[in-house]
């Protein structure tokens, strides 16, 4: 069955899911004049007050606790970020003929001819930062702008809303882009790829064909990541419009249409009269906070596809300046009797405990959590050879200490066997002990948090009391 958001009025749409995504996509398909029932597999208190206020738009079914069911009827399933492709509801809908969109790509035929173009961000790491970099240099540029999508920003109430915008920074993961064929943005920027949800896609191949929809055609500028060759074969790979050009970032000298640092400079030699001989200064590196490996990557591909979208340099300086990091991601707690406490929870995975590790030169790393499948070694043996000590939390801690007894013997590890919220606290003692003057105390797990945290907020907050605590010398009940 062919679908346009035209032909919605009357016919009987399903929603996959509630919260920032669902709700949304439930008010904008009846505001079509769409029938609709929300399916949510959870049957809570919040899915129930957001039921209530769907259900009094009228025209709105919510069925909490089944999400697997296809609701009869149905000739349209639109789904929120998550939903596993392999969910019974939608093997369903397929042996129906039943289409599938995601709130993403709703948004994207919902929008209106004078619409604001979408610069896109993707990768396993790095979005958030980036796209709100990217939305600190667009303002600074006096652009009406908002940094939305995967963000925690929904983008049908960004494009349904009254606040007119010159240009959007969209941050979109692998499953948004999966259900979302039809985006076409102005620019796009996959900043890297390493195994993640593959549970989800079912495999890497897959993963990364999702991540690459992003460049789909792209008008302007696809960016890649020049230390990541698969970035730049999913450029290779995507189906852009005429003039598009390839766009690479690097921490290391550019070539000719690449942004990259020479003597902790940032410059492009991609958006000038003459990239062959001419570099245009853009930032220096102090500019970025903090100004890690991995965070002046992030700012390296803002300032690529703001200068795509014409930004001037004054603009990716002043916004570099402007930009502060959201906590958990290489935050500076506080030092401590000459140790910096360094709070990056957001690491859930290896590749971003990978490039937080890579920041410091002496290291007492706290690690572990829910693996999700993932697998140690290669993360231990890059990073050895800075590890002053390890203290291993969580419900697959055993996983790390394995690679560790592997690659990095002569390190000392404590393995703190308990998995409640206070061994937060005793992780801290335990790092205290095993550091030195000079060195850093990371929190980077590598893992998922929610074997002993609600997210990783949680686990960021714990280890900030914790450190905050010893400061002052207290030491709390469980210890």
């Amino acid at each position: 069955m062919t679908l346009d958001v035209s032909d919605l009025a009357g016919r009987h749409v399903t929603v996959a899911g509630l919260g920032v995504s669902g709700v949304p996509a439930a008010r904008a398909l009846r505001g079509l004049g769409a029938t609709v029932t929300v399916v949510n597999g959870v049957d809570g208190e919040r899915q129930r007050a957001e039921a209530a206020e769907l259900e009094a738009l009228g025209g709105v079914t919510v069925r909490l606790g089944d999400g697997d069911t296809l609701p009869q009827g149905t000739e349209l399933i639109v789904t929120t970020p998550g939903w596993k492709p392999s969910s019974p509801l939608f093997l369903a809908a397929a042996e129906a003929g039943v289409p599938v969109w995601g709130d993403v790509e709703l948004a994207w035929r919902l929008r209106g001819a004078d619409a604001p173009p979408w610069l896109a961000v993707t990768g396993t790491n790095g979005k958030t930062t980036t796209v709100r970099m990217l939305a600190a240099i667009l303002e600074a540029a006096g652009l009406r702008t908002a940094a939305v999508g995967n963000i925690g920003v929904s983008l049908l109430d960004v494009v349904l809303g009254d606040e007119p915008y010159d240009v959007l920074a969209v941050e979109l993961s692998s499953y948004q882009l999966h259900w979302a064929p039809s985006l076409r943005a102005h620019s796009g920027a996959v900043l890297n790829l390493a195994p993640d949800h593959l549970d989800w896609h079912g495999s890497m191949a897959a993963y990364a064909a999702d991540k690459g929809r992003i460049y789909e055609g792209n008008q302007v500028a696809c960016v890649y990541n020049v230390a990541d060759p698969a970035t730049e074969d999913l450029v290779r790979a995507a189906d852009v419009e005429e003039g598009c050009r390839a766009i690479g970032f690097t921490l290391g000298t550019p070539g000719p249409s690449q942004l990259g640092v020479v003597e902790n400079i940032l410059v492009d030699r991609a958006f000038v009269a003459n990239r062959q001989k001419q570099a245009q200064e853009l930032a220096e590196v102090s500019d970025v906070n903090p100004p890690a490996p991995h965070n002046i990557a992030n700012a390296l591909a803002a300032a690529a596809l703001a200068r795509a979208f014409g930004v001037p340099p004054t603009a990716v300086r002043d916004g570099l300046r402007a930009f502060r990091p959201d906590p958990h991601r290489v935050e500076h707690v506080a030092d401590v009797a000459g140790v910096a406490y360094v709070d990056d929870s957001k690491a859930t995975n290896t590749h971003a405990a990978q490039a937080s590790l890579d920041s410091f030169e002496h290291i007492v790393w706290i690690a572990g959590g829910l693996a999700k499948g993932a697998t140690f070694d290669e993360l231990v043996v890059a990073s050895a050879k800075r590890l002053r000590g390890v203290v291993l939390i969580g419900a697959d801690r055993a996983l790390i200490g394995e690679a560790l007894a592997r690659h990095a013997a002569d390190v000392p590890v404590v393995d703190l066997d308990r998995t409640d919220t206070g061994a937060m606290a005793a992780a801290v003692r335990e790092a205290a002990r095993l550091a030195r003057p000079g060195d850093t105390v990371l929190l980077a797990p590598a893992c998922a948090s929610m074997d002993m945290f609600v997210n990783y907020n949680k686990r960021g907050d714990a280890f900030a009391a914790a450190v905050h605590d010893l400061a002052s010398g207290r030491v709390p009940d469980d210890q």
